[in-house]
């Protein structure tokens, strides 16, 4: 096999997101879309050039010319329908959260190494050039010793009917893009957080939390704070803070091309320009990278399990009104 086919568990959204990436690399070609009304998949299917359509989950899965699935589902789907691709045997790229608690994600595992297939979470930023080059500069002592790390990730929703404020489905801001910041700072400390403390502010409506503000401890001396939210302007920044300096990143989470990290050293301000690529490609092509030559998968799944632990802890903490140790 030398061309991975793709297929789009449902018409969400963010698919718009994997057809530019999927389109231009010689090792991935996007051949199937799914929904549960075939009528929505044929009509999705001939907007976006798609080859092929199906009126059920299950119908894609069992199609044998389908290599690789896309899992975009809410949240609350995605351990059933990555275990269900995976029996098939299906390569999944799973959005994140891979999963609602860490038993989800063991199951997921599971699935796949007993199926010989590749599962991966969508954290396509952990591919980006820009999140390469600031890991080596902290790595290299740009800053000195890491001290703190502060980030965010909000924005103002606009449809009350959002499947983000169903918590049936998994919704809540700390899932949606809370997750990033805290992905983010585990990745630039190199470790995980000994105690954690969480504060949120629960929709009335939604019955989630549509903002979340937290706290991480880390056994080497690093310190973090975060905050995610629905209601509230779009945010998004990671600063690091070393005892010799600092780094800024104004697009943490969704870079582009050319973006600018700003290391700071006392009087000196230094400002790095990543040309960066496609911000989905990475992820693509790890895929692949994975599937067709055997190479390790950049987000691995004790990363993502790690993450989803996290994230449980903190919600408890903001239950309980106490600081949670991991």
């Amino acid at each position: 096999m030398t061309k991975l086919r793709w297929g789009f568990l449902s018409t969400a959204r963010i698919n718009q997101a994997l057809l530019p990436p999927l389109r231009s690399s010689a090792r991935n070609e996007l051949t199937a879309v799914a929904s549960r009304d075939l009528e929505r998949a044929q009509a999705y299917a001939g907007e976006n050039n798609i080859p092929r359509a199906f009126g059920s989950y299950e119908a894609m899965l069992a199609d044998p010319d389908v290599d690789v699935i896309y899992n975009p589902l809410p949240n609350s789907m995605h351990m059933e329908w990555t275990i269900k691709a995976a029996r098939a045997g299906k390569h999944v790229l799973c959005e994140k959260p891979l999963a609602m608690n860490v038993e989800e994600v063991d199951a997921m595992v599971e699935a796949a190494q007993k199926a010989g297939v590749v599962l991966m979470e969508a954290f396509m930023y952990r591919h980006h050039p820009q999140t390469l080059k600031v890991k080596e500069l902290v790595e290299g002592g740009a800053i000195g010793k890491l001290q703190l790390i502060r980030g965010s990730f909000t924005f103002d929703i606009d449809d009350e009917n959002d499947v983000r404020l169903n918590a049936s489905l998994g919704g809540g801001s700390i899932w949606d893009v809370g997750c990033y910041p805290i992905s983010y700072t585990r990745l630039i400390v190199g470790a995980e957080p000994v105690e954690v403390f969480g504060w949120q502010i629960t929709g009335q409506g939604s019955g989630v939390d549509e903002s979340f503000f937290g706290q991480m401890r880390f056994p080497n001396g690093v310190y973090a704070q975060f905050d995610s939210g629905f209601r509230t302007p779009q945010r998004t920044h990671i600063e690091l803070v070393g005892d010799k300096g600092n780094i800024t990143i104004k697009k943490p989470f969704i870079p582009r091309l050319n973006e600018e990290i700003i290391v700071t050293n006392g009087d000196e301000k230094r400002v790095i320009t990543i040309p960066g690529e496609d911000l989905y490609l990475g992820e693509v092509e790890n895929m692949a990278d994975a599937i067709l030559d055997g190479k390790p998968i950049r987000m691995s799944l004790s990363d993502s399990r790690h993450n989803v632990a996290a994230i449980n802890a903190l919600l408890r903490s903001a239950k309980e009104g106490k600081p949670v140790s991991m």
